[in-house]
Formats: structure tokens, C-alpha cells, sequence
């Protein structure tokens, strides 16, 4: 487990690297997530985002397991309620609800990822199910991971069910992929 002050410098590392991209800079409507058990903190990134203009999004987990996640609009100081995985959400009251392909980029949480976009997640397969509609071709959200460097692993094995990301950024770079092999930025 990283201490606090590494995890904090590497959220504001993954700040300049996010922010420093084309797909950041053009985005209006941005998705993320609230960092548990160690994931690489974006709340930073959640900060300027509001900041810069954009409309922030966050996830509301599902009642049912195998539903997909709603977005609902985030800004800081939003007090937040535990879902049941005491995961950090806003209000399901909000109901400002948007749907997942009026979104442009998709800020998602990962275990592990490798040079392909494959990504492992918590196991829920809730990302996957929401985005399944990505694997048509359909070239909107743009959908990346945020990483540590070190939750590179190569391979990681393919499910029919799995949405590839376009990119991860961690905090000392960004990736995209094209094929199998990470494009650099």
C-alpha cells in the first residue's frame, strides 16, 4: 500500500497528464469516479475539471447486479451518500441522470491493465456492461483508465465481454492503443 503523500503527488501528476490531452481539452462531458482502497485518486482532476467549465459526472452503482451504471452530475462539496459497497455516490435523488453515450470522456478505475487496453476491474462488470455499445464501433465516450504506473501487466486475458479502453494515463504517462501494441502520447 502506497502512503498518503505518494498517493497524493501521484493524483496531482495524473492532473498535468490528463489535463495536457486533446481528448481532456475538448470534452465537455466528463465522467470519473471516487478513489477506494488505494486506486489512484482523481479528485483533483474532478476539482479543475469543474473548474475549466465541464459538467462532472459521477457513478450511481445499480440496484440490480447486472444493470448498468447511471451518471450523475457531481461539483465539489456535493455531499455524498455510501452506495452499498460504501463506495462514495451522489444523491440517486438528483436525478439529473445522463446517458452514457451523451458522455465524451470516461475517467474509469482499474486493477490492472495491459498494452492491449484490456483492463481489470473490481469484478463487477458494471464499465463493461454500461459501455458494451462501444464494441460497435461507436467512437463516443472515449473511455480511459487511471492507473499507477506499477498496475501494468501484460497479458491480460481477454473475456468476449470485455470493453477495451481507448488509453490509461497514470502518473508518469499516458498510453493509447491502437491494435495490440500502446500508441504514446
Amino acid at each position: 500500500m502506497l502512503d498518503s503523500a505518494t498517493r497524493r503527488q501521484a493524483a496531482e501528476s495524473l492532473l498535468a497528464n490528463v489535463t495536457a490531452l486533446p481528448c481532456y481539452r475538448s470534452a465537455q462531458h466528463l465522467a470519473a469516479y471516487v478513489a477506494v482502497e488505494g486506486e489512484l485518486d482523481p479528485e483533483p482532476l474532478l476539482r479543475r475539471a469543474h473548474a475549466d467549465g465541464k459538467h462532472v459526472y459521477l457513478p450511481l452503482l445499480p440496484r440490480e447486479r447486472d444493470a448498468a451504471l447511471a451518471f450523475l452530475p457531481w461539483e465539489p462539496g456535493l455531499l455524498m451518500q455510501a452506495n452499498r459497497l460504501g463506495i462514495p455516490e451522489p444523491p440517486a435523488a438528483r436525478r439529473a441522470v445522463i446517458a452514457p453515450r451523451l458522455l465524451d470522456l470516461v475517467l474509469t478505475p482499474l486493477v490492472a491493465f495491459d498494452n492491449s487496453g484490456r483492463r481489470l476491474g473490481m469484478g463487477g462488470g458494471y464499465y463493461d456492461r454500461t459501455f458494451a455499445f462501444l464494441k460497435a464501433g461507436i467512437a463516443k465516450p472515449l473511455l480511459l483508465g487511471l492507473a499507477y504506473e506499477f498496475q501494468r501487466f501484460d497479458p491480460l486475458r481477454e473475456e468476449s465481454w470485455d470493453v477495451p479502453l481507448a488509453g490509461v494515463v497514470t502518473e508518469s504517462r499516458a498510453y493509447f492503443f491502437t491494435g495490440s501494441a500502446p500508441a504514446d502520447t
